[in-house]
This record gives C-alpha cells, sequence and structure tokens, in this order.
C-alpha cells in the first residue's frame, strides 16, 4: 500500500466504513489503480457490496485491461462512487479511444460528481465525428452545467431534432434552458456566483432568497444547514406574492398537500394571499400548490408535481440542492443541503449535555397564524451578501417573466457553475 493511501487505510482497518470514503476521494484521482483497487477491494468487502468488491478484485489483479477498468468503474457509479469510477475509466478510454460505451460511463461519473466542465472535455475532445444523440446533447447539457454559454450555443446549432421520440424531452429541456439563459443574463451577470440566475436558467424556478450568510467563503448563497424560522417562511411566501404581483398571476385557491409541514405552509400562504385552501387535486388548475419540501411529499404524490395544469404554480420553501426533488418548484424560497423546520424537533444544549427538544404540536391553524404574524424582513446576515431586497429580486422576475413557469417541471440532478460547500 502506498503511503498515499496510508492513513485510509488505516481507517478502514479500524471499521471506519464512511471515514475510508470520504479519505479516498481526494486520493482517487492521483493514487495507483492497483492500490486502488485493492483497497475498494477490501472497502466493498467490509460493506458486503459483493459485485464492487468482485470488480475490484480483479482489476487488482488484472491491473491496465479495458474490460476490468470499465467493470470497476461501472460497479463504482451504480453504487454511488462515482469519483472513484473516474481514474480507472479514464484509462480504459485512453486505450480504446472510439469506445462509445466506455466514453458514456465516463461523462455519467463525471456528471454525478458535478465535474461538468470534465465532461465536457471529455465529449468536445471526439471533434465533428460525435454522434448527435446522446453524445452531442449530453456536449450542451454538460456545457450548460459548466456555465460555458459559447461552447452550449454552439454545440446546439450542430445538434439535430432527434430521430428518435425517446430524445425530444432532451431535446426540448436544452431548448429550454438556452432560452431562459437569454433572459437571464438581460437581467444579471450569469457568471459563476450568480445563483439566481443559473437557478432560473437551468430549472426555470424563481430563487426568492439567498443565504445571507458564507456567500463569499464559499456558500455563494446556499445553506448547508439551516434551523428555519417562521419569519423566514413568512419572507419566502411575501416573496412569492412579489412573482404572482409581477407576473400578473392570479391563482384562484392554495392547494393543500397532504403533510404536515406542507399544510401549514399552504395554510398560511392561503391568509396571506387572501384565498380559499382546499385539499390537493393533481388535475386542479388555476390554483398555487404550497409544499414545504417536496422530498418529504410521498412518493406517489409528489410524482403528480411534475406536470402542470392550465394556470398552476407550484410553490417549494425548503429545496435540498444536494438532493433535488423529483419535479422542480415554479418559486423556491431557498437551497439547504439539511433543514429543520419551525416546527420540528430540535438539538439544544440542556443540564445534561445536548438533548433533543419536542416537535412543536400545536393545531396546524396556530402554528400558520404565526407565520402571519412574524416579520419577514431580510436578515441582514454578515454584509457578504450580493443586494437580495424586494426591488432587485423584483426587478429579476420582471425581466425574465416570458420564460417563467412554460416547460416541464423536470428534476435537475446538478448543480450548475455556482459551487458551495457541503457536508461530506
Amino acid at each position: 500500500m502506498t503511503n498515499e493511501l496510508a492513513g485510509a487505510a488505516e481507517l478502514l482497518d479500524a471499521g471506519d466504513i464512511p471515514g475510508t470514503v470520504r479519505a479516498l476521494r481526494p486520493l482517487a484521482d492521483t493514487a495507483p489503480l492497483k492500490d486502488l483497487a485493492k483497497l475498494v477491494h477490501r472497502l466493498a468487502a467490509a460493506a458486503g457490496v459483493d459485485d464492487l468488491a468482485g470488480a475490484a478484485k480483479s482489476l487488482a489483479r488484472k491491473h491496465g485491461r479495458p474490460q476490468e477498468l470499465y467493470d470497476f468503474g461501472y460497479a463504482c457509479v451504480e453504487h454511488d462512487l462515482a469519483f472513484l469510477a473516474v481514474p480507472a475509466l479514464r484509462e480504459a478510454l485512453r486505450q480504446l479511444p472510439g469506445s462509445r460505451r466506455v466514453r458514456a460511463e465516463l461523462v455519467s461519473a463525471l456528471e454525478r460528481e458535478n465535474r461538468n466542465a470534465e465532461a465536457m472535455a471529455v465529449l468536445a475532445a471526439v471533434g465533428d465525428e460525435l454522434p448527435a444523440w446522446p453524445e452531442r446533447y449530453l456536449l450542451v447539457h454538460n456545457s450548460l452545467l459548466a456555465g460555458d454559454l459559447s461552447a452550449a450555443r454552439d454545440a446546439f446549432d450542430l445538434l439535430p431534432a432527434p430521430d428518435d421520440a425517446k430524445w425530444e424531452w432532451a431535446h426540448g429541456r436544452v431548448s429550454h434552458m438556452l432560452r431562459r439563459t437569454e433572459g437571464a443574463a438581460q437581467a444579471g451577470p450569469l457568471d459563476h456566483r450568480d445563483l439566481r440566475g443559473w437557478h432560473y436558467a437551468l430549472t426555470g424556478g424563481y430563487l426568492a432568497v439567498l443565504s445571507p450568510y458564507g456567500f463569499d467563503s464559499s456558500m455563494t448563497g446556499r445553506y448547508a444547514y439551516l434551523g428555519d424560522t417562521v419569519e423566514l417562511c413568512r419572507q419566502g411566501l411575501d416573496r412569492l406574492a412579489l412573482v404572482l404581483r409581477t407576473t400578473g398571476r392570479a391563482p384562484r385557491s392554495v392547494s393543500l398537500l397532504p403533510g404536515r409541514s406542507d399544510r401549514i405552509l399552504g395554510l398560511a400562504a392561503a391568509q396571506i394571499l387572501g384565498l380559499p385552501a382546499e385539499p390537493y387535486d393533481p388535475q386542479r388548475t388555476d390554483t398555487l400548490v404550497v409544499a414545504y419540501d417536496i422530498n418529504g411529499v410521498e412518493p406517489d404524490v409528489a410524482v403528480t408535481l411534475r406536470r402542470r395544469p392550465a394556470g398552476q404554480i407550484l410553490f417549494e420553501h425548503a429545496t435540498c440542492w444536494t438532493n433535488p426533488p423529483v419535479a422542480t418548484a415554479d418559486v423556491n424560497t431557498f437551497l439547504a443541503q439539511t433543514v429543520v423546520e419551525p416546527w420540528g424537533a430540535t438539538m439544544r444544549m440542556g443540564d445534561n449535555g445536548v438533548e433533543q427538544s419536542p416537535p412543536d404540536n400545536r393545531p396546524e391553524r396556530d402554528i400558520a397564524a404565526e407565520i402571519t404574524r412574524a416579520d419577514g424582513t431580510p436578515d441582514a446576515g454578515d454584509g457578504a451578501t450580493p443586494p437580495d431586497g424586494d426591488a432587485v429580486f423584483g426587478a429579476f422576475v420582471a425581466a425574465t417573466s416570458a420564460g417563467w413557469a412554460t416547460a416541464p417541471r423536470d428534476r435537475v440532478d446538478a448543480i450548475g457553475p455556482v459551487p458551495s460547500s457541503r457536508f461530506a
């Protein structure tokens, strides 16, 4: 075992499987593949992941053969260890530069790691011989996610309409993204710090609130952990009302999803907007559907949110950016990795150390009324976040409203060109 991997090996010897994975992440691209495969074999065996253990063992024994490299990379991707797949698949593609299968798996691994500029480079290296579907589509998509608009537009100009109906959604997806980038570029810088602009360009949704903490120390507008407050709930609903006024949308009701948090926020929205509240019906038109966190909605209900009945607006308060929901909302209050609801159980320091406080079990309408009474004035934060008052947000909405709420609510499982730090 090389010195480079010794620390990870020690963690594995101690039985710390998650720690071993974390230790391997910064080493995977530079460690000798044979040694990496040996350690991954031990890791996978300890975790009971037999197919990965077998693929790693084969790679360690037959180091450097394309089939073993591919099998190892494929198994790593399948088990959400795409960062381990990348070096093996790169080597396989070096040996078999014309292999579409190897190239596709490498691009998939890089995409899962949000290494979109690298995926773009792998595809662009093929040149004019790059097949249209799906490779040139993937070049457009990864160029967008990397923030390279010029390359994305050039690749799209060479992308023919698909002959196979299964690719029509993909063609439409990048078409909508490119159109939205035009509006976002008029409304803001659309650079690697313009979280709101890129959120709109890639998802079609309006990001109502930028995190006012840590913007210039790697968060760039997202939260990692957030203990939510009724004040932030109120601010989000006030920004939602601003969107509706600015775009001229006038839903006739608020649709309440069945979850407790969804109902609390939906009842508050109905009070603030002066609309009747009624149970969610996927077929209902001209309504505002309110979700606290779509990832918390029952899966069979959440999947129905991908449809867009006439006039329906989907609002999500707390959007997970590390595990995006199945449906992209039309308006999101904020992006966070982990959130505790204002009425949820929380951790606090007690007489006996850290303890859990009970959730707020008051009736839903009582908590909703507290939200309506709350002060939604934006948090001043640490002063490093760019101006994010109502006027700034309203101007962005006004400049981009023509392209808003017109495309499918596809899941967008990439963070795009604006990076943020996250918990490992």
